[in-house]
């Protein structure tokens, strides 16, 4: 896990009811979630969404990654 990486997932209370959202922008983990089980690509998830980095994609994967297997904390 790259902490650099899961810096671009950020969560406000004060936005889209503190769910996480990518670099603060009003697009959640979960859209681009979506948009990937429904088949879309990276290039075509960049295409329609232009403030994007491929980079925030892999940070979004990452972060569901941990959170549908949260490692436990060293002793």
């Amino acid at each position: 896990m790259k902490a650099d990486r899961l810096a671009r997932i950020t969560v406000d209370p004060k936005q889209c009811g503190g769910r996480p959202c990518v670099r603060g922008y009003r697009i959640r983990v979960t859209d681009i979630l979506e948009l990937l089980a429904s088949g879309a690509t990276h290039a075509e998830i960049l295409a329609d969404y232009p403030f994007l980095e491929s980079e925030d994609i892999y940070a979004v994967l990452e972060y569901a990654a941990y959170q549908a297997d949260p490692q436990p904390a060293s002793v």
